[in-house]
């Protein structure tokens, strides 16, 4: 005989819906638009830390961490979308892109950063000098090594990871001296061989309330492998007998 519920739907609507992304496209089109905006410029804003950005934005004149906050709202006029080709050359044989200040404001507000447009006509043009220094100071460290047999070496990819210390960073700040506000890492393709490079930004002596910001950029190849330890010891040497591969400090002109 029929039980009382034979009359129902014969479906159990109470058992959870089919997955819904099965039938749609296996392609995840976010991670393919977040890589698409990153292989644009050689630093992984999408790493960044609140606290490297926050390092960054002390260098700006007049800023403060208080000023970001009080700042009221407003509606600021749209900022510039045009970009400048760094001297960092690709593997596909063209030269990276660093961010407008629009997309580098999008970045930061994506993070939750609290970016202030005003600050952008300045930050952007800082960022830039910083990345073209790290640049030259890896090439340093290239000089003699092959590269230029293949048209010198090329960024292939990056990560900035300001949250991990470096060995020499840990032990450095274990003696007494200030710990980077930021760090990456860089790989390098010298003819076919990778080479990762990792740099240490710090925060150079300040000259006074009026001079550009100051940098100071520890640039060295990674030990990973025999060739970075190859190149330290050469390095190692070299600063002893007049040919230095120290990263110096610089100051980043104010715009």
């Amino acid at each position: 005989m029929p039980g009382p519920g034979d009359s129902k739907c014969p479906v159990d609507h109470n058992l959870p819906p089919p997955v819904a992304s099965v039938d749609k496209c296996p392609v995840d089109h976010g991670s393919l638009k977040a890589r698409a905006g990153a292989d644009k410029c050689p630093v992984d804003h999408s790493s960044s830390a609140s606290s490297s950005w926050s390092s960054w934005r002390a260098f700006l004149p007049g800023s403060s961490q208080s000023s970001s906050h009080a700042a009221k709202p407003q509606t600021p006029s749209p900022l510039p979308t045009d970009r400048e080709t760094s001297s960092i050359p690709r593997t596909d044989g063209t030269n990276w892109e660093y961010p407008s200040q629009a997309q580098f404001y999008s970045a930061m507000a994506r993070k939750n950063h609290n970016p202030r447009h005003t600050d952008m006509a300045a930050i952007v043009p800082i960022h830039n000098a910083v990345n073209e220094r790290a640049w030259g100071e890896l090439l340093k460290w290239e000089e003699g090594r092959g590269g230029e047999r293949c048209g010198g070496v090329k960024l292939v990819n990056f990560k900035g990871r300001p949250g991990d210390l470096t060995p020499k960073a840990r032990w450095r700040s274990l003696i007494g001296y200030a710990k980077p506000f930021d760090r990456h890492d860089w790989i390098v393709d010298r003819c076919g061989t990778r080479i990762r490079y990792v740099i240490d930004f710090y925060t150079g002596k300040s000259l006074g309330p009026s001079s550009p910001p100051s940098f100071y950029l520890d640039v060295r190849p990674a030990l990973d492998n025999w060739e970075g330890v190859a190149m330290r010891l050469a390095g190692f040497w070299g600063r002893w007998f007049g040919q230095s591969h120290a990263s110096p400090s610089f100051s980043a002109t104010k715009p």
